[in-house]
């Protein structure tokens, strides 16, 4: 009987084919968590016009998915870690593309608002499995790059709901977008053929032969017995996984990341939905105001990538430190810029600055947990975190609704970047702390 540690054989893994499948899929699955950021901000101005709403009604609606997308983080990471990331990211994708149809026809803001809920739940569980399946086939040295590739779909995504909302809402309508949210049914026949499980799912299973192809394709030095053992680092807890959050030293360090995952998303949801009324309530029409969405988007595709490329060589505990002091000096500025191009230059780095540290934000977390309860810390992360997504949007209708400058409403929504930086300040220093399977884990710096 042989044993063979296979998270170690995955991390040490060169990057082949195998990996830029996984990188394929899930970054097209990022687009279109992203298209659903952007897209109602996209066209919320339009609701409000046809349903007659206020700001603080238009807000409060626009919480309403992302309230799913929290509860979704915490049922379906949660139970990923039990029954399997790929079955869960399947579920999702089928319940987030419904809705969003769904949503298209909605024929009150009520069931609008109820179908919004039911679309973040989808949207809410899949993404921390998918960046838990990614992070636990990632070799080890590439693990940051490849997270902020995947991620940038969800850049890209906002890019397209920017640019598809400027295109069709006059001619179509507001509702014709959420109909392009039903494209993700198409790809689940090649997500059941191509994906592959987590490998801690399939060691509960002994599936023995799907862990032994998956390895063959992973790691050319791999050679498969016919008695053979699969172990990870580290044996599969038995107490509760959310427990285990806060066992080994963790308890402060995970605190430390949920509050930087709610201040992050607060500033990422406020501005993807208020910017453009931000605009339109500054003297900007409409169709300029979307502009202003989609040079965020644009700057948070090519953040994305170039902060991934960052943080493998600096750091990326210093690097967050860094971007989230960037994000409240850019989201500042935002009140006082007055020449359209320094304009689209400062709001393109606000939102490389906002997008790109979330995304960071994913491979920072996902150091400190095996990947046994990886999904369950990404999860939690992103579902404490979706308090602050929920506050962006409500907290903007407000400002709107209270009549306060221009230059006052970004610096509330620039506030949340010094404490989302000194969170991490108290997390790199707890991180060196945190030991598991007796070694210390990687630092955060």
């Amino acid at each position: 009987m042989h044993t063979t540690n296979a998270e170690q054989l995955i991390e040490k893994a060169k990057f082949n084919k195998f990996h830029w499948m996984l990188l394929f899929w899930g970054t097209v699955l990022m687009v279109f968590d992203g298209f659903d950021l952007v897209i109602y901000g996209a066209v919320v101005p339009s609701i409000m016009e046809d349903w007659g709403i206020s700001s603080v009604e238009a807000g409060i609606y626009g919480s309403y998915a992302l309230f799913g997308m929290m509860l979704g983080a915490f049922i379906f990471g949660t139970l990923a870690d039990k029954l399997g990331r790929k079955k869960i990211i399947l579920i999702c994708i089928s319940i987030f593309s419904l809705f969003m149809v769904l949503s298209g026809l909605a024929p009150s803001p009520e069931w609008f608002g109820v179908f919004r809920f039911i679309t973040g739940l989808g949207l809410g569980g899949m993404m921390p499995n998918v960046i838990g399946l990614i992070s636990e086939y990632s070799p080890k040295r590439l693990r940051s790059r490849m997270i902020a590739t995947i991620m940038t779909g969800f850049s890209i995504g906002g890019v397209f709901a920017a640019l598809l909302s400027m295109l069709m809402v006059a001619k179509l309508g507001w509702e014709s977008v959420f109909f392009i949210g039903a494209l993700p049914l198409l790809f689940i026949p090649f997500l059941i053929k191509l994906l592959p499980d987590s490998v801690s799912t399939l060691i509960t299973k002994n599936d023995t032969k799907k862990i032994q192809n998956i390895l063959l394709k992973l790691n050319v030095n791999y050679k498969p017995s016919e008695k053979e053992i699969f172990v990870l680092n580290k044996p599969k807890e038995t107490s509760s996984p959310v427990k285990n959050l806060f066992t080994e030293k963790r308890a402060l360090l995970t605190v430390m990341i949920w509050i930087t995952y709610a201040m992050s998303l607060l500033m990422l949801y406020g501005l993807n939905t208020w910017l453009p009324k931000f605009m339109t309530e500054a003297g900007f029409p409409l169709g300029s105001s979307l502009s202003f969405l989609l040079a965020l988007n644009a700057g948070a595709t090519v953040g994305s990538i170039l902060m991934g490329w960052v943080a493998d060589r600096w750091g990326v505990g210093k690097s967050l430190i860094l971007f989230f002091l960037v994000a409240f000096v850019t989201i500042t500025s935002l009140g006082f810029a007055t020449n359209m191009i320094l304009l689209y230059g400062i709001v393109a780095i606000a939102g490389a600055a906002t997008v790109g540290t979330q995304n960071l934000t994913h491979s920072y977390t996902s150091q400190f947990y095996e990947v046994t309860m990886r999904s369950t810390a990404l999860g939690w992360a992103l579902g404490v975190g979706r308090i602050g997504a929920i506050m962006g949007p409500a907290v903007g209708g407000i400002l709107l609704d209270s009549n306060l400058t221009l230059q006052l409403n970004f610096i509330i929504f620039a506030i949340p970047g010094i404490i989302a930086a000194l969170a991490i300040v108290i997390a790199n220093q707890q991180g060196k702390k945190t030991v598991t399977t007796g070694q210390m884990l990687e630092k955060a710096q």
